[in-house]
């Protein structure tokens, strides 16, 4: 899996956050996403399908492999 984010798009909501931390954070200084690990580990793409899904923004984009 290849996780991207359009970070223009981002609403900091959080939810990524939330359900995926090892993948997504927020910045300090406005909450928008920042994206820790493109490439995660198999263990967590469940989260992260569903962060995909949650996000209000749709400002998470998956390339499964």
């Amino acid at each position: 899996m290849h996780v991207e984010v359009d970070v223009p798009k981002c609403v900091a909501s959080g939810q990524c956050v939330l359900l995926a931390p090892d993948v997504f954070d927020q910045r300090d200084e406005d909450g928008l996403v920042v994206l820790v690990n493109e490439n995660p580990p198999a263990e967590v793409h469940d989260a992260v399908r569903e962060s995909a899904t949650v996000c209000p923004a749709s400002a998470i984009r998956l390339e499964e492999s």
